[in-house]
């Protein structure tokens, strides 16, 4: 068999992420016949089926899986080559993944993480899954819990606290069910919490920026990081600390990054914005009990 051409697994890269062609036509700028025909081309060469084609999308079969398993290691070995040869007049980008209420706490300090005239600029990627940065789909994550396997450091930040909350413009929380996360879309253990502990839930949502609106608006009590709860005078505390979902929250990096310069920029100052905001992350400044 020949060698697989480069570019032909960059495509495969982009069809096998977004599970189809249209798609993948949108971040490679080819046409999506081109990548049709591409595609066609890399299955021969590699003597074996790499997707399932259908209706809904093109989804991988085992040889397409494996397959993507390595593009993605080459992929991630890519990048520190193609940094070495970047222009050095561009300011670097340095990718930054936090759920909804720690992205927008950072938001709003960003001043204080990227001053003008630093140099950096950061692409906030805000999700509440967990990103592969082995293989590079961020330079760094936030995260409720330290790195357990693979090339990765990390650097803990500071303790996140969680309380219940409800509208300030309601005179109490008597009669009020709960507001939570659909049970498909609660990944972070905040939101697993609540439905373990058989309380009435009033209304779902599948995001953490709906759940605190409904809040807000005075559709029931929702739990959230005193960071964003205490932050907005139209919430009230529903109760008192929730001490079973204390976390420590730590910024996740690939190992090999840790000494550029740009990454340990942005260590520092995050270390610095967790270490002077430490009483509002672990709940000791709410505007009112």
């Amino acid at each position: 068999m020949k060698d697989l051409n480069w570019d032909d697994l960059h495509i495969f890269f982009h069809v096998a992420e977004a599970g189809g062609l249209s798609a993948a036509a949108r971040r490679s700028g080819l046409s999506a016949p081109t990548i049709g025909r591409r595609m066609l081309a890399l299955e021969e060469q590699a003597g074996q089926s790499l997707f399932r084609r259908g209706p809904t999308g093109y989804t991988l079969t085992p040889a397409g899986q494996a397959l993507l398993t390595r593009v993605r290691a080459m992929q991630a070995a890519a990048q520190p080559v193609q940094a070495l040869f970047a222009d050095p007049r561009e300011r670097p980008v340095l990718r930054l993944s936090a759920g909804t209420a720690t992205a927008h706490f950072l938001a709003d300090r960003l001043a204080e993480i990227c001053p003008p005239g630093d140099g950096i600029r950061l692409h906030f990627i805000t999700t509440e899954a967990t990103l592969d940065i082995g293989h590079r789909e961020i330079d760094a994550g936030i995260r409720n819990r330290a790195p357990e396997a693979g090339n990765l450091a990390s650097r803990p930040l500071g303790q996140l606290r969680f309380a219940p909350y409800r509208s300030h413009s309601l005179p109490s929380a008597e009669g009020l069910g709960w507001v939570a996360m659909d049970p498909d879309s609660a990944r972070h253990p905040a939101a697993r919490w609540l439905h373990a502990q058989d309380l009435p839930v009033a209304v779902l949502a599948n995001s953490v920026a709906t759940v605190h609106e409904l809040v807000r608006a005075g559709a029931g009590i929702g739990v959230m990081p005193c960071m964003a709860g205490d932050r907005d005078p139209a919430l009230t505390r529903a109760g008192p600390l929730i001490e079973a979902l204390d976390e420590t929250q730590h910024l996740v990096f690939h190992a090999d990054d840790r000494h550029r310069p740009p990454l340990r920029r942005l260590i520092s100052r995050l270390s610095a914005l967790y270490r002077d905001n430490a009483d509002l992350l672990a709940g000791r400044r709410p505007l009112r009990g």
